[in-house]
């Protein structure tokens, strides 16, 4: 996600052994960098049109242009920001399509936008449990929330878009979205938006707003939104005490052998 301080060791060592590179970055400052340790990197970013042309086009186009070289029989690395396989659909159609030709095709983890949310927010998913959605998936469906735990909604920017054509929705969109978070949260309950930081030299962007608030508030397709627990989880006395049970006879039978 930050340019050089988030490349592993055996990235680099991929991206440099390779005959070719293809990049979709979050920043040009990343992709020049990029190509400071390779002397064929080809941008992924012309591809995406502008007007009515849809991101899944575009996408497939990747797809497409990663695997001419891969059937030329070349050494092919795709690098894209933070975790590949995270918000990704390219990275994951190719290797199933080279794999599926009799390739070889591996996907290297990655530091996401996920990871650097936990360690800017403070936040520890295993203390009350998270739950993540791409915003539009709990308009689409009915998708039950867990008010007791985190909810991090990916793409909230974008909220609503049924097209892949706009890179934004406006403030209906996120009224909407309101809408059915206020089901399982007060309208007061605070909404954090979160932008994680792509240069060494800038800071996470962090916003704090109320649920109410969403809606005239500018959000980014970049951007991250975190719900903090509306409420702390239930005592479940009866498997407590099953488990006390257990407990209790465990403790017998060590006491008796």
């Amino acid at each position: 996600m930050t340019l050089g301080s988030h490349l592993s060791p055996l990235a680099r060592s991929h991206i440099e052994q390779a005959d070719v590179v293809f990049a979709a970055l979050s920043d040009g400052i990343v992709e020049l960098w990029l190509q400071s340790m390779h002397p064929d990197v080809r941008s992924l970013q012309p591809y995406y049109g502008k007007g009515d042309k849809s991101r899944m086009v575009t996408y497939r186009e990747w797809v497409g242009v990663m695997m001419t070289e891969v059937r030329a029989g070349k050494k092919v690395c795709a690098v894209f920001y933070g975790h590949p396989g995270i918000f990704a659909w390219s990275p994951h159609e190719v290797i199933r399509v080279a794999r599926e030709e009799g390739f070889q095709a591996h996907m290297e983890p990655g530091i996401s936008a996920e990871d650097c949310l936990y360690a800017d927010l403070g936040i520890d998913p295993g203390r009350y449990g998270c739950q993540h959605y791409e915003a539009s998936q709990l308009l689409f469906f009915e998708i039950p929330v867990n008010p007791r735990a985190y909810l991090v909604l990916w793409q909230v920017g974008l909220v609503g878009d049924t097209s892949f054509k706009r890179f934004s929705t406006g403030p209906e969109y996120r009224q909407v979205l309101v809408d059915v978070l206020s089901q399982d949260y007060p309208l007061d309950h605070e909404a954090i938006i979160y932008r994680c930081a792509t240069l060494p030299i800038q800071q996470p962007h962090i916003r704090r707003v109320t649920l109410r608030e969403l809606p005239t508030t500018d959000i980014t397709s970049e951007e991250t939104l975190v719900l903090p627990p509306a409420d702390r989880p239930r005592h479940n006395d009866a498997i407590r005490e099953r488990l006390a049970a257990l407990d209790k006879l465990y403790q017998e039978k060590q006491a008796t052998a």
